[in-house]
């Protein structure tokens, strides 16, 4: 059933209005915007909630929407994570102090269905998944856009670090500008019909940039720490999540050789991923081992050396090309590895140069320059 949308709510007098204070590259993304409705969708961190106090000083009529999306519980005495109970808290609170219109809705079966089931399933079958990834396709930027239309906005708003330019074929998706926040990995299925409808205020800025502003409008969340696990990991600790939902995996197994020669054994094939080293727990070898595959079928973990990693092309699925993609393309494989020179070739990933490390279920992202153009799932090495 659709939201009724909010009537537009005044901002209290004691908060500043001027646009022509906003950082320029903010009020490049907001100034078009103002006096029109607006969603931003808030999880309660100082990134999104900055967002917010951005369209509220740039004369948007803003309403803000925060996604419960898993069982609170002990989430909410958890320090560091996204979308707790603390969280929604904090969002209220800062809705409150714009005088802007706040929403939580309840997306806790579709964020298991879409998100969390998805990952751990993926680990049952040997690959290594990046949930920020599926959640951004699902819940955020397919049913919370829907949410918003619901409520008559004409953009929706995120606190993501990338920028979204205006090209000659249409709106296209960009780094963004403080490459120690860039988060254009996480965001490589959006779509143009997605992008032509988001806004990227923060794409421009830097963190220390993000947290002045939110000092400057006085905003409760302004030292709050930037969450750094995955929302509905405790602790980082993803392999007691895969065990709870799916039990049956936490099962021995041997760890092998190439040759398939038995080296060790191992508690479960969802503790390992492509690349790793620590954990093999494997003594008395000639050289260093990694985890160079992963046999679900068999239950094994293949381990060899470094050289054994090299990877000159992969085989990807579910490709969204949003950009040209004839010649060289800059490509990561993983958010943190550096740019790698390669092309594609229909479903196939090759690369100039070998790449190690490369773990299927993660993504491989490609830009030309800083403009993402196409992106999808290492699925075969």
């Amino acid at each position: 059933m659709p939201i009724a949308p909010p009537e537009p709510m005044n901002m209290p007098a004691a908060f500043p209005l001027d646009l022509d204070a906003l950082p320029a590259s903010a009020r490049d993304v907001l100034a078009p915007l103002a006096g029109r409705r607006v969603a931003v969708a808030m999880s309660g961190g100082v990134d999104s909630s900055v967002v917010a106090a951005l369209a509220a000083a740039a004369g948007c009529d803003a309403v803000g929407i925060t996604l419960q999306l898993y069982d609170q519980g002990a989430a909410a005495r958890r320090p560091g994570a996204c979308c707790a109970g603390a969280d929604i808290r904090d969002a209220r609170t800062v809705a409150e102090r714009l005088g802007i219109a706040h929403y939580v809705i309840d997306m806790e079966s579709r964020f298991r269905e879409a998100v969390i089931d998805n990952f751990v399933d993926s680990y049952a079958k040997g690959l290594t998944p990046v949930p920020c990834v599926e959640c951004n396709r699902t819940v955020k930027f397919t049913d919370l856009i829907a949410l918003a239309r619901d409520l008559g906005a004409e953009a929706l708003l995120t606190g993501h670090y990338v920028q979204r330019m205006d090209g000659p074929d249409g709106a296209e998706l960009h780094r963004g500008a403080d490459p120690a926040k860039d988060q254009s990995y996480f965001l490589w299925t959006t779509t143009q019909s997605q992008l032509d409808y988001l806004r990227f205020p923060l794409g421009g800025l830097a963190k220390t940039e993000t947290r002045a502003l939110a000092e400057a409008f006085g905003l409760v969340v302004a030292a709050k720490p930037d969450s750094q696990d995955i929302c509905f990991v405790p602790g980082g600790d993803y392999a007691a999540v895969v065990e709870k939902i799916r039990p049956e995996l936490a099962r021995p197994g041997e760890i092998v050789d190439i040759a398939g020669r038995v080296l060790g054994g191992h508690n479960g094939i969802h503790r390992f991923t492509v690349g790793q080293r620590r954990g093999l727990e494997l003594g008395g070898q000639a050289e260093p081992l990694y985890v160079i595959g992963i046999d679900a079928a068999q239950n094994r973990v293949i381990a060899g050396p470094r050289r054994a990693l090299a990877v000159r092309a992969v085989q990807l699925d579910g490709a969204n090309l949003i950009g040209p993609i004839d010649g060289r393309l800059m490509v990561k494989v993983r958010s943190m590895a550096p740019l790698a020179q390669g092309w594609i070739e229909g479903d196939m990933l090759r690369f100039a140069e070998p790449q190690f490390g490369v773990a299927p279920g993660q993504a491989a992202v490609a830009y030309i320059g800083d403009w993402l153009v196409a992106g999808g799932t290492m699925v075969a090495t």
